[in-house]
Protein backbone atom coordinates (compact mmCIF):
# COMPACT_ATOMS: atom_id res chain seq x y z
CA UNK A 1 0.00 0.00 0.00
CA UNK A 2 1.43 3.41 -1.08
CA UNK A 3 2.30 6.14 1.92
CA UNK A 4 1.86 8.23 -0.63
CA UNK A 5 -1.07 11.42 0.52
CA UNK A 6 -4.40 11.54 -2.18
CA UNK A 7 -4.07 13.85 -4.61
CA UNK A 8 -6.53 16.73 -4.59
CA UNK A 9 -8.24 16.97 -7.69
CA UNK A 10 -8.61 20.59 -7.98
CA UNK A 11 -5.10 20.61 -7.63
CA UNK A 12 -4.84 17.96 -10.36
CA UNK A 13 -7.36 20.00 -12.63
CA UNK A 14 -5.32 22.73 -12.50
CA UNK A 15 -2.32 21.59 -13.32
CA UNK A 16 -3.53 19.65 -16.31
CA UNK A 17 -4.91 23.03 -17.42
CA UNK A 18 -1.17 24.01 -16.93
CA UNK A 19 0.05 21.28 -19.43
CA UNK A 20 -3.20 21.69 -22.15
CA UNK A 21 -2.13 25.89 -22.05
CA UNK A 22 1.40 25.05 -22.72
CA UNK A 23 0.13 22.35 -25.46
CA UNK A 24 -1.73 25.04 -26.80
CA UNK A 25 0.58 27.88 -26.97
CA UNK A 26 -0.31 30.46 -23.96
CA UNK A 27 2.80 30.38 -22.33
CA UNK A 28 1.40 33.45 -19.51
CA UNK A 29 -1.32 31.05 -18.74
CA UNK A 30 0.65 27.62 -18.49
CA UNK A 31 2.32 29.34 -15.91
CA UNK A 32 -0.39 30.94 -14.14
CA UNK A 33 -2.25 27.73 -13.57
CA UNK A 34 0.93 25.85 -12.38
CA UNK A 35 1.07 28.49 -10.01
CA UNK A 36 -2.29 28.22 -8.75
CA UNK A 37 -2.08 24.34 -8.45
CA UNK A 38 1.02 24.47 -6.12
CA UNK A 39 -0.68 26.96 -4.23
CA UNK A 40 -4.44 26.56 -4.54
CA UNK A 41 -5.95 27.17 -0.38
CA UNK A 42 -6.58 30.99 -1.52
CA UNK A 43 -8.96 30.22 -4.03
CA UNK A 44 -10.07 26.46 -2.70
CA UNK A 45 -13.26 28.23 -1.37
CA UNK A 46 -14.54 29.39 -5.17
CA UNK A 47 -15.14 25.96 -5.87
CA UNK A 48 -17.09 25.33 -3.50
CA UNK A 49 -20.11 23.91 -5.76
CA UNK A 50 -18.04 21.14 -6.86
CA UNK A 51 -16.38 20.51 -3.37
CA UNK A 52 -15.86 16.71 -2.88
CA UNK A 53 -16.13 16.27 -6.86
CA UNK A 54 -13.90 13.55 -8.62
CA UNK A 55 -11.05 14.90 -11.08
CA UNK A 56 -13.42 13.97 -14.34
CA UNK A 57 -16.37 15.38 -12.32
CA UNK A 58 -14.74 18.75 -12.32
CA UNK A 59 -12.94 18.89 -15.80
CA UNK A 60 -15.91 18.39 -17.42
CA UNK A 61 -17.91 21.21 -16.23
CA UNK A 62 -14.56 23.54 -16.79
CA UNK A 63 -14.20 24.84 -13.36
CA UNK A 64 -10.27 25.94 -14.13
CA UNK A 65 -11.64 27.79 -17.34
CA UNK A 66 -14.79 29.09 -15.92
CA UNK A 67 -11.88 31.41 -12.79
CA UNK A 68 -9.43 31.71 -15.82
CA UNK A 69 -12.66 33.63 -17.24
CA UNK A 70 -13.39 35.40 -14.45
CA UNK A 71 -9.94 36.74 -13.66
CA UNK A 72 -9.33 37.92 -17.28
CA UNK A 73 -12.96 39.75 -16.75
CA UNK A 74 -11.78 41.60 -14.10
CA UNK A 75 -8.29 41.99 -16.30
CA UNK A 76 -10.26 43.48 -18.89
CA UNK A 77 -12.58 45.55 -16.65
CA UNK A 78 -9.56 47.80 -15.43
CA UNK A 79 -11.50 48.06 -12.42
CA UNK A 80 -8.09 45.77 -11.01
CA UNK A 81 -5.29 47.94 -12.09
CA UNK A 82 -2.64 46.07 -10.17
CA UNK A 83 -4.25 42.59 -12.13
CA UNK A 84 -4.68 44.81 -15.03
CA UNK A 85 -0.60 45.49 -15.12
CA UNK A 86 -0.14 41.81 -14.35
CA UNK A 87 -2.03 40.23 -17.62
CA UNK A 88 -0.55 40.66 -21.07
CA UNK A 89 1.06 42.36 -22.61
CA UNK A 90 2.79 41.72 -19.34
CA UNK A 91 4.22 38.49 -19.05
CA UNK A 92 5.28 37.72 -15.15
CA UNK A 93 2.58 34.54 -14.22
CA UNK A 94 4.25 35.51 -10.14
CA UNK A 95 3.16 38.78 -10.27
CA UNK A 96 -0.22 37.68 -11.78
CA UNK A 97 -0.50 35.29 -9.05
CA UNK A 98 -0.24 37.35 -6.68
CA UNK A 99 -2.28 40.46 -7.94
CA UNK A 100 -5.07 37.17 -8.17
CA UNK A 101 -4.63 36.25 -4.93
CA UNK A 102 -5.48 40.10 -3.36
CA UNK A 103 -8.02 40.19 -6.04
CA UNK A 104 -9.76 36.70 -4.46
CA UNK A 105 -9.35 38.28 -1.08
CA UNK A 106 -11.63 41.99 -1.87
CA UNK A 107 -14.15 39.95 -3.93
CA UNK A 108 -14.64 36.40 -3.76
CA UNK A 109 -18.56 36.92 -4.93
CA UNK A 110 -17.83 38.79 -8.17
CA UNK A 111 -15.38 35.89 -9.22
CA UNK A 112 -18.05 33.13 -7.75
CA UNK A 113 -20.85 35.22 -9.56
CA UNK A 114 -19.39 34.71 -12.99
CA UNK A 115 -18.08 30.89 -12.02
CA UNK A 116 -21.94 30.51 -11.50
CA UNK A 117 -22.36 29.87 -15.50
CA UNK A 118 -20.77 27.28 -17.66
CA UNK A 119 -17.35 28.75 -20.06
CA UNK A 120 -18.98 29.88 -23.41
CA UNK A 121 -15.92 30.88 -25.71
CA UNK A 122 -17.39 30.93 -28.80
CA UNK A 123 -14.22 30.52 -30.46
CA UNK A 124 -14.80 31.26 -34.06
CA UNK A 125 -11.96 29.15 -35.51
CA UNK A 126 -14.44 26.14 -34.80
CA UNK A 127 -16.05 27.09 -37.77
CA UNK A 128 -12.98 26.32 -39.94
CA UNK A 129 -12.96 22.16 -38.42
CA UNK A 130 -16.93 22.74 -39.03
CA UNK A 131 -16.79 23.99 -42.54
CA UNK A 132 -15.62 20.49 -44.38
CA UNK A 133 -18.68 18.78 -42.14
CA UNK A 134 -21.41 21.25 -44.16
CA UNK A 135 -19.56 20.72 -47.29
CA UNK A 136 -19.55 17.11 -46.85
CA UNK A 137 -23.67 17.16 -46.49
CA UNK A 138 -24.15 19.65 -49.21
CA UNK A 139 -22.01 16.85 -51.49
CA UNK A 140 -23.94 14.11 -50.25
CA UNK A 141 -27.68 15.09 -50.13
CA UNK A 142 -27.09 18.04 -53.00
CA UNK A 143 -29.61 20.16 -50.91
CA UNK A 144 -29.00 23.86 -49.82
CA UNK A 145 -28.56 24.01 -45.76
CA UNK A 146 -31.03 25.30 -42.99
CA UNK A 147 -28.33 25.62 -40.31
CA UNK A 148 -29.62 25.25 -36.44
CA UNK A 149 -26.86 25.53 -33.85
CA UNK A 150 -27.09 24.60 -29.86
CA UNK A 151 -25.17 26.36 -27.48
CA UNK A 152 -24.84 29.09 -29.71
CA UNK A 153 -23.26 31.74 -26.93
CA UNK A 154 -23.25 34.75 -28.80
CA UNK A 155 -23.83 32.70 -32.58
CA UNK A 156 -20.56 33.95 -34.11
CA UNK A 157 -20.48 30.67 -35.84
CA UNK A 158 -23.84 31.19 -37.18
CA UNK A 159 -21.44 33.27 -39.80
CA UNK A 160 -19.48 30.23 -40.98
CA UNK A 161 -20.66 30.50 -44.77
CA UNK A 162 -19.82 34.86 -44.85
CA UNK A 163 -15.88 33.42 -43.67
CA UNK A 164 -12.51 32.95 -45.95
CA UNK A 165 -10.60 29.92 -45.08
CA UNK A 166 -7.25 28.95 -45.69
CA UNK A 167 -6.15 25.41 -44.95
CA UNK A 168 -3.24 26.01 -46.80
CA UNK A 169 -1.50 23.62 -49.81
CA UNK A 170 -4.82 21.87 -49.08
CA UNK A 171 -7.21 24.16 -50.66
CA UNK A 172 -9.01 27.23 -49.64
CA UNK A 173 -12.89 28.57 -49.62
CA UNK A 174 -15.03 30.83 -49.35
CA UNK A 175 -14.86 35.02 -50.25
CA UNK A 176 -11.05 36.22 -50.07
CA UNK A 177 -12.51 39.87 -49.55
CA UNK A 178 -14.17 38.69 -46.02
CA UNK A 179 -13.67 40.70 -43.07
CA UNK A 180 -12.46 37.31 -41.50
CA UNK A 181 -10.17 34.80 -42.61
CA UNK A 182 -9.78 31.47 -40.77
CA UNK A 183 -6.60 29.51 -41.17
CA UNK A 184 -6.12 25.82 -39.83
CA UNK A 185 -3.48 23.35 -40.63
CA UNK A 186 -4.75 20.48 -42.97
CA UNK A 187 -3.90 16.73 -43.09
CA UNK A 188 -5.67 13.63 -45.14
CA UNK A 189 -7.19 13.75 -48.07
CA UNK A 190 -9.92 16.75 -49.44
CA UNK A 191 -12.88 17.55 -48.65
CA UNK A 192 -15.43 18.18 -51.27
CA UNK A 193 -14.35 21.67 -51.27
CA UNK A 194 -16.34 22.57 -54.59
CA UNK A 195 -19.49 21.11 -53.20
CA UNK A 196 -22.93 23.22 -54.20
CA UNK A 197 -23.21 24.96 -50.99
CA UNK A 198 -25.90 26.80 -50.07
CA UNK A 199 -27.48 27.97 -46.79
CA UNK A 200 -31.03 29.53 -46.64
CA UNK A 201 -31.60 29.64 -43.40
CA UNK A 202 -29.70 29.96 -40.06
CA UNK A 203 -31.32 29.72 -36.40
CA UNK A 204 -29.90 29.15 -33.13
CA UNK A 205 -30.27 28.84 -29.43
CA UNK A 206 -28.68 28.90 -25.99
CA UNK A 207 -29.26 28.58 -22.37
CA UNK A 208 -28.12 31.70 -21.74
CA UNK A 209 -27.37 33.35 -24.86
CA UNK A 210 -24.53 36.84 -24.77
CA UNK A 211 -25.96 39.68 -26.28
CA UNK A 212 -22.48 41.42 -28.25
CA UNK A 213 -24.78 44.31 -28.23
CA UNK A 214 -24.03 44.90 -24.82
CA UNK A 215 -20.45 45.42 -23.93
CA UNK A 216 -20.56 44.03 -20.50
CA UNK A 217 -21.68 40.84 -21.87
CA UNK A 218 -18.96 41.17 -25.18
CA UNK A 219 -16.06 41.73 -22.68
CA UNK A 220 -17.64 38.17 -20.83
CA UNK A 221 -17.43 36.62 -23.85
CA UNK A 222 -13.96 37.67 -24.83
CA UNK A 223 -12.52 36.78 -21.25
CA UNK A 224 -12.68 32.92 -21.94
CA UNK A 225 -10.12 33.75 -24.80
CA UNK A 226 -6.60 33.21 -23.53
CA UNK A 227 -4.99 36.97 -23.04
CA UNK A 228 -1.53 35.66 -24.60
CA UNK A 229 -3.16 34.74 -27.79
CA UNK A 230 -3.34 37.94 -29.63
CA UNK A 231 -4.49 36.38 -32.86
CA UNK A 232 -7.33 34.62 -31.23
CA UNK A 233 -8.65 38.29 -29.57
CA UNK A 234 -8.50 39.97 -32.83
CA UNK A 235 -10.60 37.12 -34.58
CA UNK A 236 -13.11 37.37 -31.67
CA UNK A 237 -13.41 41.42 -32.41
CA UNK A 238 -13.39 40.50 -36.67
CA UNK A 239 -16.17 38.17 -36.32
CA UNK A 240 -18.02 40.28 -33.25
CA UNK A 241 -18.20 43.26 -35.53
CA UNK A 242 -19.48 41.38 -38.49
CA UNK A 243 -22.00 39.88 -36.46
CA UNK A 244 -23.89 43.16 -34.96
CA UNK A 245 -23.64 43.99 -39.07
CA UNK A 246 -25.45 41.10 -39.52
CA UNK A 247 -27.89 41.64 -36.59
CA UNK A 248 -27.53 37.98 -35.52
CA UNK A 249 -29.69 36.84 -32.88
CA UNK A 250 -29.75 33.69 -30.39
CA UNK A 251 -32.75 32.71 -28.67
CA UNK A 252 -33.35 31.27 -25.26
CA UNK A 253 -33.79 27.86 -24.89
CA UNK A 254 -33.31 24.54 -23.67
CA UNK A 255 -31.62 22.63 -26.04
CA UNK A 256 -33.61 19.35 -26.67
CA UNK A 257 -36.99 21.49 -26.09
CA UNK A 258 -35.64 23.81 -29.16
CA UNK A 259 -34.78 20.93 -31.34
CA UNK A 260 -37.91 18.98 -30.98
CA UNK A 261 -39.58 22.10 -32.20
CA UNK A 262 -37.39 23.82 -34.54
CA UNK A 263 -35.30 20.46 -36.51
CA UNK A 264 -38.32 18.45 -38.26
CA UNK A 265 -37.03 17.33 -41.74
CA UNK A 266 -38.52 19.97 -44.51
CA UNK A 267 -39.24 19.35 -48.05
CA UNK A 268 -35.96 20.90 -50.27
CA UNK A 269 -33.51 21.43 -47.60
CA UNK A 270 -31.10 19.27 -45.62
CA UNK A 271 -31.82 20.55 -41.74
CA UNK A 272 -28.34 20.40 -40.09
CA UNK A 273 -28.38 20.25 -36.07
CA UNK A 274 -24.69 21.29 -35.40
CA UNK A 275 -22.40 21.95 -32.24
CA UNK A 276 -19.01 22.55 -30.78
CA UNK A 277 -17.39 21.75 -27.43
CA UNK A 278 -21.14 22.02 -26.17
CA UNK A 279 -21.96 18.14 -25.33
CA UNK A 280 -20.01 18.24 -22.24
CA UNK A 281 -21.77 20.57 -20.26
CA UNK A 282 -25.15 19.01 -20.58
CA UNK A 283 -26.77 16.83 -17.67
CA UNK A 284 -26.58 12.91 -19.06
CA UNK A 285 -30.89 13.83 -18.81
CA UNK A 286 -30.57 16.48 -21.29
CA UNK A 287 -28.28 14.77 -23.34
CA UNK A 288 -30.49 11.65 -23.43
CA UNK A 289 -33.37 13.94 -24.25
CA UNK A 290 -31.29 15.76 -27.00
CA UNK A 291 -30.34 12.71 -28.87
CA UNK A 292 -33.86 11.09 -29.10
CA UNK A 293 -34.92 14.59 -30.40
CA UNK A 294 -32.84 14.70 -33.57
CA UNK A 295 -33.17 10.60 -33.67
CA UNK A 296 -36.76 11.05 -33.52
CA UNK A 297 -36.56 13.78 -36.66
CA UNK A 298 -34.24 11.52 -38.10
CA UNK A 299 -37.16 8.46 -38.25
CA UNK A 300 -38.79 10.80 -40.72
CA UNK A 301 -36.27 12.03 -42.87
CA UNK A 302 -36.23 11.43 -46.49
CA UNK A 303 -33.84 12.00 -49.34
CA UNK A 304 -35.63 15.06 -50.22
CA UNK A 305 -36.22 16.32 -46.62
CA UNK A 306 -32.98 15.32 -45.33
CA UNK A 307 -31.43 15.65 -41.69
CA UNK A 308 -27.84 16.13 -41.03
CA UNK A 309 -26.55 16.07 -37.32
CA UNK A 310 -22.70 17.51 -37.18
CA UNK A 311 -21.09 17.86 -33.55
CA UNK A 312 -17.34 18.84 -32.49
CA UNK A 313 -16.96 17.21 -29.67
CA UNK A 314 -14.85 15.26 -27.34
CA UNK A 315 -14.79 11.52 -27.95
CA UNK A 316 -17.21 10.17 -25.76
CA UNK A 317 -16.32 9.34 -22.12
CA UNK A 318 -12.97 11.57 -22.95
CA UNK A 319 -11.52 14.62 -22.54
CA UNK A 320 -9.42 14.47 -25.74
CA UNK A 321 -9.47 13.97 -29.04
CA UNK A 322 -11.91 16.16 -30.49
CA UNK A 323 -13.59 14.60 -33.35
CA UNK A 324 -16.16 15.74 -35.94
CA UNK A 325 -18.84 13.17 -36.31
CA UNK A 326 -21.44 13.38 -38.68
CA UNK A 327 -25.01 11.53 -38.66
CA UNK A 328 -26.87 11.92 -41.58
CA UNK A 329 -30.68 10.69 -42.74
CA UNK A 330 -32.05 8.95 -44.01
CA UNK A 331 -30.58 5.98 -42.80
CA UNK A 332 -28.61 7.53 -40.06
CA UNK A 333 -25.42 6.45 -40.02
CA UNK A 334 -23.10 7.91 -37.78
CA UNK A 335 -19.28 8.57 -38.49
CA UNK A 336 -15.97 9.91 -38.03
CA UNK A 337 -14.93 12.53 -40.30
CA UNK A 338 -12.12 14.18 -38.49
CA UNK A 339 -10.04 14.72 -35.46
CA UNK A 340 -9.69 18.06 -34.46
CA UNK A 341 -8.00 20.72 -32.48
CA UNK A 342 -9.95 22.08 -29.71
CA UNK A 343 -9.60 25.72 -30.69
CA UNK A 344 -9.56 24.60 -34.62
CA UNK A 345 -6.09 25.58 -34.93
CA UNK A 346 -5.87 22.14 -37.36
CA UNK A 347 -8.11 19.22 -38.97
CA UNK A 348 -6.69 15.62 -39.62
CA UNK A 349 -9.28 14.39 -42.06
CA UNK A 350 -10.46 10.70 -42.35
CA UNK A 351 -13.75 11.37 -44.72
CA UNK A 352 -13.09 9.45 -48.00
CA UNK A 353 -10.21 6.88 -46.62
Amino acid sequence: MSDDPPVDPLVQVFETQAAICASFGSPFYAGLTRLIAGDIEPIRALFAPWAGASFEALMGPAVSLRFLGALHDLALSGEDAALTTAFPPATDAEAAWTATKAAVRRDPARFAAFMDHEPQTNEVRRSACLLPGFLTIAAETGLPLACLELGASAGLNQLWSRFHYDYGAAGAWGDAAAPLTLSADWSGPAPPWDAPLRVVRTAACDRSPIDIADPLQRRRLKAYLWPDQTERLLRFDAAAGMALAAGVTVETADAAAWTTAKAAPAKGVVTVVYHSIFWQYLSAETQGQLRAAIEAHGASATAEASLAWLRMEPAPGQITPIELRLTLWPGGEERRLAIVQAHGASVAWEAGR
